[in-house]
């Protein structure tokens, strides 16, 4: 630093004889103030190391100006970088990704419903284990649904295979007998909304909970709890937990029902399609235990 600074002082000196102008004048003190504040300057203090990232530094061979020349650059008259190019070409660079996470997903959906039959004409006595261990002579089975169908005594389902090639060949079983009826097996239109795994029975008591237990909806929302249950009770046996469920926006609603019996909860299967209040009642069973409600004391 002090060499710099002999260099500026050299530098704005007066030759000799010369007449000094009051704005040299003004100019050299100027010159000497700054000469001043950068001898105090510490050339190792952290105010000199650039922004930029030291591998750009290194590998750049002008670093500060300008930048990469494959980016935008945006500079005002005061060689400030504000760089609006760059970060719109960013954001088109995050909406595109966006597009493609959207196209994704869609692809993805596509594939489930091409690994995934539809059955129906199912007996009401057949279960769902039954069913997938009929469809496990064409692949792997991921996951079956049996649905009551409210206009007929028979019940339809979902099966969902692990690939493609398990889903064509379930198509071969149509016409086969299962129970008293020949069960028909078409191309699926929709895929199987998976279950929140935190809904699924996690013990075997729960397990056994499941298969007492069966799930309705398209309930009339006049109907309240206490007639569920009376209309459970007078058709299929005791009923020891119920939780009915709705909300402002759909116009029905749903309800898991558990039986002191599993030949309870395989009989109620039976009512779907029966009308309670102003609509006929859809029953299958389900896959989630119904839990006790958790009480939480209120805070002081």
């Amino acid at each position: 630093m002090a060499a710099i600074a002999g260099i500026a002082a050299n530098d704005t000196a007066p030759a000799a004889g010369a007449t000094v102008s009051p704005n040299q004048g003004t100019t050299e003190s100027t010159m000497q103030k700054l000469v001043d504040m950068f001898t105090k300057l510490n050339p190792c203090a952290k105010e000199f190391f650039p922004s930029h990232p030291s591998s750009y530094i290194t590998h750049h061979p002008n670093p500060t100006f300008p930048l990469n020349p494959g980016f935008p650059q945006s500079r005002d008259s005061s060689g400030i970088d504000f760089f609006p190019a760059y970060r719109k070409k960013r954001g088109n660079f995050n909406q595109g990704r966006m597009r493609f996470g959207g196209r994704a997903s869609r692809a993805q959906r596509e594939y489930n419903i091409r690994r995934t039959v539809y059955v129906s004409d199912i007996d009401q006595l057949v279960t769902e284990e039954q069913l997938a261990n009929l469809f496990s002579a064409c692949g792997q089975v991921l996951d079956c649904r049996i649905c009551g169908d409210p206009h007929s005594v028979l019940r339809f389902a979902f099966v969902e295979f692990a690939d493609e090639y398990g889903a064509r060949a379930a198509l071969s079983l149509s016409g086969m007998m299962l129970g008293f009826y020949p069960v028909r097996v078409l191309p699926s239109k929709t895929a199987i909304l998976p279950v929140n795994p935190s809904y699924l029975p996690r013990s075997q008591d729960e397990r056994e909970m499941c298969a007492r237990t069966v799930y309705c909806t398209n309930i009339d929302k006049t109907i309240s709890q206490a007639d569920v249950q009376n209309f459970l009770e007078t058709s299929c046996g005791k009923v020891t937990r119920l939780r009915l469920l709705g909300d402002h926006v759909h116009s029905t609603r749903i309800a898991f029902v558990e039986f002191a019996a599993a030949e309870s909860a395989t009989a109620a299967l039976s009512c779907s399609g029966m009308v309670l209040g102003t609509q006929p009642i859809r029953v299958s069973a389900s896959k989630t235990p119904v839990r006790p409600r958790v009480v939480r004391s209120s805070e002081n």
